[in-house]
């Protein structure tokens, strides 16, 4: 190929660039004559490469006569100063109309290394508005938003986490990223990878979602709820849709939606107990009516409920009176009745000696079925929480209640709860054991 050949070639190639480029540009010799006019130029001014091309600055036609010399000489600055210049001008379009640019500027050097010309990217100002807004609130996302903000690539994984999101995750900002995030979440990571996968596929729900989930933290595993939004996120270059990942907002709402969960649970149980005393006062018989008051506090509350009552001058020997769900039916125990064979450190023996509940689990790495087996308690018992039977300042026993794997271990609420009905089963194994 002749080097004329190669040259109109690279002028081809610096044409087809030029036109494809985002942001109008042009460019200007060492005398200020214009070179080269871009394709988006022409859409912002209205003016064709042909006619822009070899005009000397802009005066006269793309500029009022009276900014033309200040603009000329803003612009050609350039040729002797280093980096970039920005200046904001008021430029004209072909068919009269006046449009505030923002340039970015920036000396041409010659193959001598001295001044060879300018060029000049410009773009509309509110434009260059637009995107600087976009980028700040970007940034403030990413740094100062009161909210968890966490970007998910494809598969799922942190790619820009903020210092909100990484102060819930309880790790630092780059110790979160390209993680799994069952590595992060004990619970709820399924919930939530559900919800990405809907949003890549699906779009955004059009409504916040509510996900409680237990969270790896060094201080060990805590329950939050967290009010999440999200968006899908595509690629504004290409020219189809192509998801880049998900946008994850959340709130920590845990206080809120714990209070509305305490509250509920206490009307609840207030309830129970109010219709518990509502269906023991029909009983004639004053153990029937301890069954009832056990039968209505096991709904929501636990799976198996045990009843073990002292007999009467027998040294403090715990007697089996009644357990569900065969079946509730108290039956005070008699003389020479067989005791139930407690250990010395028993939950039900530690509450008779410190007259108040007692609550136990069974250990993380210790097998739930031997655990509750070496206590005298069904299978699957994970969780117990014992109350003891007070009435008229003497004990009367001690009321077990159980629950399994699936459910949480007993709090102080449901302590206090447990103590609540125990008081009135007492009342009512007290009025029974009276001689007729």
């Amino acid at each position: 190929m002749s080097a004329s050949g190669r040259s109109d070639t690279a002028d081809d190639l610096l044409a087809a660039l030029l036109d494809g480029m985002d942001a109008a540009l042009c460019a200007f010799d060492s005398d200020g004559v214009i070179t080269h006019w871009n394709r988006e130029a022409e859409r912002i001014l209205g003016w064709s490469a042909a006619e822009a091309v070899g005009r000397r600055g802009f005066a006269g036609w793309a500029v009022r006569a009276a900014d033309a010399e200040d603009v000329q000489d803003r612009l050609m600055s350039a040729q002797d100063a280093p980096g970039r210049q920005v200046h904001e001008f008021a430029l004209l379009t072909k068919d009269g109309g006046r449009i505030l640019v923002r340039t970015q500027s920036a000396g041409v050097p010659g193959a001598d290394g001295k001044p060879a010309g300018v060029y000049c990217a410009f773009s509309e100002v509110h434009a260059q508005i637009d995107l600087e807004r976009s980028i700040a609130l970007s940034e403030a996302l990413m740094d100062d938003a009161s909210w968890g903000v966490v970007l998910v690539d494809v598969d799922l994984r942190p790619a820009v986490v903020n210092a909100h999101a990484a102060r819930a995750f309880g790790a630092g900002r780059s110790a979160l990223l390209g993680r799994p995030l069952g590595d992060l979440l004990e619970q709820g990571v399924e919930e939530l990878e559900g919800a990405l996968q809907h949003v890549l596929a699906e779009g955004a729900p059009p409504a916040p979602l509510e996900l409680w989930v237990s969270v790896r933290t060094p201080e060990g595993v805590r329950r939050r709820c967290w009010r999440c939004g999200f968006l899908r996120l595509g690629s504004p270059l290409a020219e189809e849709p192509v998801p880049l990942g998900v946008g994850w907002l959340f709130q920590d709402v845990t206080e809120a939606r714990q209070a509305e969960l305490d509250t509920g649970q206490l009307r609840f149980r207030a309830h129970q107990l109010y219709r518990a005393g509502r269906a023991a006062a029909e009983c004639e018989d004053p153990a029937e009516a301890a069954a009832v008051r056990l039968d209505f506090a096991l709904a929501g509350f636990a799976e198996h409920v045990l009843l073990d009552v002292l007999e009467p001058g027998a040294g403090g020997r715990l007697v089996r009176s009644a357990v569900s769900p065969s079946g509730l039916a108290v039956l005070l125990p008699g003389p020479g009745a067989i005791p139930v064979r407690y250990e010395a450190a028993h939950p039900a023996l530690q509450a008779l000696d410190r007259i108040g509940p007692v609550r136990a689990s069974a250990p993380a790495g210790e097998a739930a079925e031997a655990w509750a087996r070496s206590r005298q308690w069904p299978p699957g018992a994970t969780h117990a929480l014992c109350a003891v039977l007070r009435c008229r300042g003497r004990t009367l026993g001690a009321l077990t209640f159980l629950r399994g794997p699936s459910r949480p271990a007993f709090d102080r609420t449901d302590a206090l709860y447990a103590e609540e009905v125990a008081s009135r089963v007492a009342a009512d194994l007290e009025l029974a054991a009276r001689p007729a």
